[in-house]
């Protein structure tokens, strides 16, 4: 087998092994050869190639948000390091172990005007998990690691001996670093960032090893739910007639189905969720904004909950965000592992365990439910507001609304649906989702810039086809995704093209005015389709309800190109139709 000669490359390549980071995607660039030529030549590794780096971080994302294991990123030095930054942000707040490889000059060529060089050390610092800064191999005199001075030598051999022991010292301690961050990202599930330094000649290379890394691995131990923390909970859920249980970002089949049942059973409890839960059940509310948009105050406080139980990641719906803040539940207790966000400011109650180990030691010891019609009054409700959704769908003209009650009826069971972010997710949690489809959207940070390339690496993860809805600008903003060669055939696109920011339409502010247009819902005429034939995609287009629906009839039968269906929608009455849509429900 081929190996680069640097002792450090190979560490690093030998560690990333042996904690089985398979998938690699690499960024051209010379001063990460010597990690290029390990990877890519190691069959171990499933390497891809793409340019943007950008693309590449969020490509990696989505191969790491469906595997769930660490995904490694390879770049140059310089600001291909930067434009990582996005994903690694994204990362962070999803929990997605993400391992960052930036290759880096020698520390005495930085800061003195060298060219493709940037302070790369800790430059994540405020959205990582770690930085491991390593130490560049020692080859003779001029190359002593941190500035430190060379010793006298009394002669030749005391030398070899000083700087072979300097040497080992390097070695062990790029070791225990990579050791060290890998086992983060793999346990704490998040991005960690390893800078390696390269001197040159870069692109030698050799068939054996000259190292033989240490492995070690951190003892995560799982934590246990304090005695006392059950006991407190146990009294207040008992003193409570008004539970509602809101369930972010979760990950598919990850609740085991008997506690979802069981919390189903207890009728004074509401689970409301979100299109990206996850979670399926009768009984669950499973359209937010469309429960509590129309409430009057006077409603708002028949549904105040006593008790708020929240798990899984961030929440979408800004109107419960505002409902909650508003009308504060007495206890909020979040469940999680790792973290818990005061998103309601009455968080008192930070559960650190899965909601499985939660709920398998909380549910079964429960000896009676509360008598309560809270449950019985707001399923009421929910029916009610379903009637008059599908009532309103019936009469409104073709619209962004149309187009997603269509659509998201159209995708093929079992399906990967990954959802892009602003007016797409939004128009999403309006309807109810197939219960055999996985969603999943970039809500950690909620951005446009990486929608696309998430969802291609999502698809390349996973042998389900993957259908993919996003707006205009989001499509527009990173059409570099398309600039890959592993899209699979049954990869599926459809574009919402309202010939802009559509969402920006239905905040506060002037509209319809040169400003507006310009700045705020940035008007375009650009479309897909030169897109599509540059990068080989099947490009297909509808305007209206009869088009639609005949492209929708084709658009998931088996091609040998990926497709992209791109419907445009009206921008003049969108908003207006959503707007109404909301006075409809009271």
């Amino acid at each position: 087998m081929i190996y680069p000669k640097i002792p450090l490359a190979q560490t690093v390549i030998q560690l990333c092994k042996a904690k089985g980071i398979k998938h690699i995607i690499l960024s051209p660039g010379s001063r990460n050869a010597p990690l290029t030529i390990g990877f890519s030549h190691d069959p171990f590794f499933k390497c891809y190639s793409i340019v943007d780096e950008r693309c590449a971080a969020f490509f990696a994302l989505g191969i790491a948000q469906q595997k769930q294991e660490p995904t490694a990123v390879v770049c140059t030095s310089g600001s291909a390091l930067l434009n990582y930054y996005p994903a690694v942000a994204e990362a962070f707040f999803s929990h997605i172990p993400l391992i960052v490889l930036s290759a880096d000059r020698p520390k005495h060529l930085v800061g003195i005007g060298d060219g493709q060089t940037i302070n790369q050390k800790n430059v994540f610092e405020n959205h990582i998990l770690y930085s491991a800064n390593l130490k560049l191999d020692l080859k003779d005199e001029k190359n002593v690691p941190n500035g430190e001075e060379l010793p006298i030598f009394k002669n030749l051999e005391d030398k070899f001996e000083r700087l072979l022991g300097l040497q080992k010292g390097i070695q062990s301690f790029n070791e225990e670093e990579i050791n060290t961050a890998i086992n983060i990202s793999k346990f704490k599930k998040g991005p960690v960032h390893i800078n390696i330094p390269f001197d040159e000649p870069l692109y030698e290379m050799v068939d054996t090893l000259s190292v033989s890394p240490k492995i070690t691995e951190i003892p995560f131990k799982d934590a246990k739910i304090e005695t006392h923390i059950l006991r407190t909970c146990f009294e207040d859920w008992d003193a409570a007639a008004k539970k509602m249980i809101l369930v972010g970002v979760n990950q598919p089949n990850s609740i085991e189905q008997k506690w979802l049942d069981e919390l189903a059973e207890d009728d004074s409890v509401i689970v409301l969720t979100e299109s990206t839960s996850n979670l399926h059940h009768p009984s669950f509310f499973n359209n937010i904004d469309q429960l509590i948009a129309p409430l009057t105050d006077e409603e708002q406080k028949q549904l105040q909950p006593d008790i708020l139980v929240t798990f899984g990641g961030l929440i979408v719906s800004k109107k419960v965000k505002q409902f909650l803040r508003k009308y504060k539940p007495k206890h909020h207790w979040h469940i999680d592992e790792k973290e818990a966000n005061d998103t309601f400011f009455c968080l008192d109650n930070h559960i650190e365990a899965s909601p499985n180990e939660f709920f398998s030691e909380f549910l079964p010891k429960l000896t009676h439910y509360v008598k309560s019609n809270y449950k019985g009054i707001w399923t009421s409700v929910k029916q009610t507001r379903k009637e008059k959704h599908k009532a309103y769908l019936k009469d409104i003209p073709f619209s962004d609304l149309t187009v997603f009650s269509k659509v998201l009826k159209s995708i093929p069971n079992n399906s990967i649906l990954q959802i892009g972010n602003s007016s797409a997710i939004r128009y999403t949690q309006l309807f109810s989702i197939n219960k055999t489809l996985e969603v999943f959207c970039n809500r950690g940070t909620s951005g446009i810039d990486g929608s696309t390339s998430t969802a291609i690496g999502a698809a390349v993860a996973n042998v389900k086809p993957t259908v993919f809805i996003t707006g205009d600008l989001s499509f527009l903003y990173d059409s570099n995704a398309l600039w890959n060669n592993y899209m699979p055939k049954n990869f599926r696109i459809i574009v919402v093209n309202n010939q802009g920011g559509g969402i920006f339409r239905i905040l506060p502010g002037h509209k319809n005015t040169e400003n507006f247009d310009t700045y705020f819902e940035t008007q375009h005429n650009l479309t897909a389709e030169h897109l599509c034939k540059m990068y080989g995609l099947n490009y297909s287009i509808a305007s209206n309800i009869e088009e639609l629906k005949r492209h929708l009839n084709l658009f998931y039968v088996e091609s040998e190109q990926p497709k992209l269906l791109e419907i445009f929608t009206p921008k003049s009455i969108n908003d207006e139709i959503l707007l109404n849509y909301f006075k409809s429900l009271k």
